[in-house]
């Protein structure tokens, strides 16, 4: 298969929508061999900030010459970028490679087993595995869990450490509809004798959490009880252990950011700690300074300003209205809002009340995509209004600030088509 019939083919996969479960992954890298025996990873799972915190270790990495793969989900500008190669997302080639190695497996699972077709994500994560595992060793393969952490396609391999950034209430209709069901199939990230870091505020979740860890003989390193964040104006103060950083400033803004940073530094001092990397620790620092990540709070154009982030549950819309609040409360804010079906849009919307001057709400082409009236009837706002060619609406934007957000795939869409 050349690069468009292999995200076809990809992409067909959809129609087999999620299957929680990971006996179709163990059927598929057995055959092709056990890719995901091969790597050194660290296995990062929660309900947001899986992309922050990766995003801020693959930096640290790099710039202590270590070399690093990332498998990330959803994509936000190209494909590829879900298998990224130091940064930088892996070939059209690459990918047309993977899924003719790939695809036959999924092809013989289907006719020789009850075990059902492969799902999408279940596809691009044993291309990943294999890629990794076979084609293009790394020195640390950094995986971004897509859904839970038990039952995920990415809970198959043996991690060097595990990181836990949150937990919140999102993917209720598969995970459960508590805080504690959606600990207890996310602390499926915890792996026998292995660390994990974590940040977990609800009592009940952090409690199963450690019942876990005592029982996985997993060492707990934990947000606000081990590691400590000292906020010093726009600048924060990391300390875990014997490890002490001032003056740490980053450009991706937020008490969230900052939490996610700590979690990832901590994760690599103790790497450090257990032998397993040799950081020079000012370059771990800068590194970390200077990371951003896409559709997070990131400005797309200064002016008039533009800021696109993925606030797709009430957990990330509650640090998006905070962080907003407190870097642009003397604004006039402009919402531009879209969500895919399956979200608690009207507790959402009714936090985005707060900052929003103005509300507009819009769909976009995504075969989840919420329709444009279920958005608008879930909004309350006294100056809503509906936009059916967003696209225009942002170009001809002349205001104080625009904030689109909703979904990350409504992000996706917006800059592909900004970056036109």
């Amino acid at each position: 298969m050349n690069y468009q019939e292999s995200l076809s083919w990809i992409h067909d996969q959809m129609k087999f929508g999620i299957k929680p479960g990971i006996g179709r992954m163990k059927w598929m890298l057995e055959r092709l061999g056990s890719p995901q025996n091969k790597i050194k990873g660290i296995h990062i799972a929660g309900t947001n900030g899986k992309g922050s915190t990766l995003s801020y270790m693959r930096q640290a990495m790099n710039a202590n010459d270590y070399s690093v793969g990332t498998f990330t989900s959803p994509y936000i500008e190209i494909f590829n970028e879900r298998i990224s190669l130091n940064g930088k997302p892996v070939s059209d080639d690459t990918i047309a490679e993977l899924a003719t190695i790939v695809r036959p497996v999924t092809e013989e699972m289907t006719e020789k087993t009850d075990l059902g077709a492969a799902t999408e994500f279940e596809v691009i994560t044993t291309m990943m595995f294999v890629y990794f595992g076979e084609i293009h060793p790394v020195d640390f393969v950094i995986v971004e869990a897509g859904l839970g952490a038990t039952h995920d396609s990415t809970n198959v391999f043996s991690p060097v450490m595990t990181i836990l950034t949150s937990i919140g209430l999102d993917h209720t209709e598969i995970l459960g509809d508590t805080l504690v069901d959606i600990a207890k199939d996310k602390a499926g990230v915890i792996k026998q004798d292995i660390p994990l870091v974590y940040n977990v505020a609800d009592d009940l979740s952090r409690s199963h959490v450690q019942k876990v860890l005592a029982e996985k003989n997993a060492k707990s390193v934990e947000l606000y009880k081990d590691i400590f964040i000292y906020h010093q104006g726009n600048e924060f103060g990391f300390k875990y252990g014997n490890y002490d950083f001032e003056n740490i400033q980053l450009k991706m803004i937020g008490m969230h950011q900052r939490e996610n940073a700590a979690l990832a530094m901590a994760a690599l001092v103790e790497l450090q700690e257990r032998g397993e990397v040799s950081l020079n620790l000012n370059k771990m620092v800068d590194a970390i300074e200077e990371t951003e990540w896409t559709g997070r709070i990131e400005t797309l154009q200064d002016s008039p300003l533009i800021i696109a982030d993925g606030a797709h549950n009430n957990e990330a819309v509650d640090a998006l209205v905070s962080t907003m609040k407190d870097y642009y409360g003397d604004r006039k804010i402009t919402i531009l809002f879209s969500a895919v079906k399956g979200k608690p849009i009207g507790p959402m919307v009714e936090k985005l009340n707060d900052i929003a001057d103005e509300f507009f709400v819009t769909e976009f082409e995504f075969f989840k995509s919420l329709p444009l009236e279920d958005i608008y009837d879930a909004v309350s706002h006294p100056a809503k209004r509906t936009v059916k060619d967003y696209e225009n609406f942002i170009r001809d934007f002349d205001g104080d600030l625009l904030l689109i957000t909703g979904s990350l795939y409504f992000i996706s869409d917006v800059k592909q088509r900004f970056s036109k």
